[in-house]
């Protein structure tokens, strides 16, 4: 099999597949991004058995073949070329040549019929989404999804899809995101959790598409299919917990501040507390937030004051600001909205403007215990 293509834009292409292939695979051809030529179009997949990815290439030939080749070999090579037409061509049973304009370079290559297949996803549900819509959604939560191994279907993304809204939800029990879009409907009521690694490529991809995603999925995998890009992953299996029910429904004391101020304010505290517990205290009283921290190991401590509109008792909560400063540096909102009930209870931010029409963000944070 032969065929010409450009060194950039196969670059580009594998790049974004490589982001599949695990460093230390069970399986050697996982080591391989798998090569299909159809004519004057080039199938290139990768996968790590739990989530495969392909895209299309287009190429100039005539020929017909499949084989796998070394994907870290293939992607340090490129990344060594200009912009230029490259020339594959198989010579013989078990190797490419690679013709550019400075040299030729030969690569061992296997039999394709060792990939394993992506899976079919037989009478699927689907329900299409605005590629840069779902781009935000991934970004807006996945930061807030869990690594507890334990605790597997908190280390994902719930997507809950109804007639009047696509919900997404993470939370590791400390932090929760809750992102919805009434903009945006399904035909049918679904719900499924997404591992992180395809969210994450995901997110790389879609960032400055223009296109629709389509979304179909069953009780174990779901596939998204986009531009020439297809995706196809296993679910998380279990059971979403009950996160309605962790959202505190009346929260008397409402506390409204400039996001950018705030969040460098609890950027800097942070740098002064306890290395172990990341805690600042928020202190509310009028038109005044004083936020301090202090690490007694070191005798280190900061305290600063900020304006503010504050409705609701004086009260003093604790945060790990790592919590706060992520959260913050998430919303595009001018002011945020901090709602919260007792110092022992979750806070809730809200943004107050910078979202979109049948846009909702609520992000939760659990507080940490004050030593008096």
């Amino acid at each position: 099999m032969k065929f010409i293509v450009s060194s950039s834009q196969l670059l580009k292409q594998l790049q974004v597949l490589g982001g599949v292939i695990n460093s230390n695979n069970t399986l050697p051809i996982l080591d391989n991004f798998l090569l299909e030529l159809s004519e004057n179009e080039l199938k290139i997949s990768a996968s790590d058995l739990e989530t495969t990815m392909s895209s299309i290439v287009a190429v100039e030939s005539t020929d017909e073949g499949a084989i796998a080749v070394n994907a870290r070999l293939l992607l340090d090579t490129l990344k060594t070329f200009p912009d230029q037409p490259l020339t594959f061509k198989t010579e013989g049973e078990s190797t490419i040549e690679i013709s550019s304009d400075q040299g030729k370079y030969d690569m061992a290559f296997f039999g394709a019929e060792e990939f394993p297949k992506a899976v079919e996803l037989p009478s699927p549900s689907k329900t299409l989404v605005p590629a840069h819509i779902l781009g935000t959604a991934i970004s807006k939560t996945i930061f807030a999804s869990g690594n507890d191994d334990l605790r597997p279907v908190m280390s994902g993304v719930f997507f809950q899809f109804s007639s009047n809204s696509l919900t997404f939800v993470a939370t590791d029990a400390h932090k929760l995101v809750k992102y919805t879009r009434t903009d945006v409907t399904a035909d049918k009521t679904a719900e499924f959790i997404m591992p992180k690694k395809p969210l994450n490529l995901l997110k790389g991809i879609l960032s400055g598409s223009e296109e629709e995603v389509s979304i179909e999925y069953n009780d174990s995998n779901a596939k998204f299919t986009f531009d020439n890009t297809v995706l196809v992953c296993r679910l998380i299996d279990g059971k979403y917990p009950n996160y309605e029910a962790v959202i505190p429904k009346e929260n008397p004391n409402k506390l409204t501040v400039d996001r950018a101020s705030f969040l460098n304010s609890v950027r800097r505290v942070s740098i002064f507390s306890s290395k172990t517990t990341h805690q600042i205290r928020l202190k509310m009283a009028g038109t005044e937030l004083n936020i301090s921290a202090e690490d007694l190991d070191y005798a280190n401590k900061a305290d600063e004051r900020l304006s503010c509109d504050y409705q609701g008792d004086d009260m003093q909560i604790g945060f790990n600001s790592r919590f706060l400063s992520e959260m913050l540096s998430n919303l595009n909102a001018n002011d945020v909205l901090i709602e919260m009930s007792l110092p022992n209870r979750a806070g809730i931010l809200t943004p107050i403007d910078g979202t979109d029409e049948g846009e909702q963000i609520t992000m939760l944070v659990m507080p940490v215990m004050l030593n008096s």
